[in-house]
């Protein structure tokens, strides 16, 4: 079989144009319908031609193998993160409207999470998306590569949030309330651990709000002191 070398990403490969009602869009969304109700793992080939009511092997006419299909799903995403309108001209309004996108984006399809660990290739629709935090934080007074670490440094708050908050949504509070924990906790061994055991931990949407808040001063005064 060639090679992707070869052939080059999903995105460079024309879609099979057959007199059908199956196409690589509709793949896609059903793909993702599947992994927004029941998880990534549930996504196969065959599984979504159940779904599409077609035979596995008329989607392979499309999609070539799963790996295909997982980073046609992250390019769509990332299709949801643009903004359509004129960004703010304030880099730090701009870059938090754009990081409050991809946050939304996450709770509608908490599997992304996933799918960015295990580093998908990039498709337009993802380079449309950095190119245009990299234009969020063009107003920056600095070099193009601080803007780049800045919007790394940004990126890594925003996936590290969402990968904790996804765990968190799993792994419910009353965990942390269990007799033995409550016991050690009780002991005194563990005060500063202790008011967030008890549930007097901060609201998850101040959480993240707070955070960038104090990562983007963080930023306006490194630039400033050099």
């Amino acid at each position: 079989m060639e090679s992707e070398q070869v052939k080059g990403p999903i995105w460079a490969r024309e879609a099979a144009r057959r007199r059908s009602t199956l196409t690589r869009e509709a793949i896609v969304r059903a793909a993702m319908g599947i992994a927004d109700a029941e998880g990534l793992a549930a996504v196969s080939i065959r599984r979504v031609a159940t779904e599409l009511g077609a035979r596995t092997m008329s989607l392979y006419s499309h999609i070539e193998r799963k790996e295909d299909l997982l980073d046609l799903m992250a390019d769509e995403v990332s299709g949801e993160l643009l903004i359509r309108d004129a960004l703010p001209d304030d880099w730090r309004e701009a870059i938090t409207m754009i990081t409050r996108r991809e946050r939304e984006a996450a709770g509608r399809h908490p599997w992304i999470a996933d799918l960015v660990s295990r580093h998908p290739a990039v498709g337009p629709n993802g380079l449309r998306h950095l190119e245009q935090s990299l234009a969020a934080l063009s107003g920056l007074p600095a070099t193009p590569q601080d803007r780049h670490r800045v919007l790394a440094a940004v990126e890594d708050y925003v996936t590290g949030f969402i990968i904790r908050q996804t765990i968190e949504k799993d792994r419910p509070r009353e965990t942390f309330t269990q007799p033995y924990l409550r016991e050690l906790v009780d002991g005194g061994e563990f005060p500063h651990l202790a008011p967030l055991i008890a549930g007097d931990g901060p609201d998850v949407e101040d959480n993240f709000e707070r955070g960038l808040r104090w990562l983007l001063d963080g930023v306006a005064a490194g630039l400033l002191t050099g």
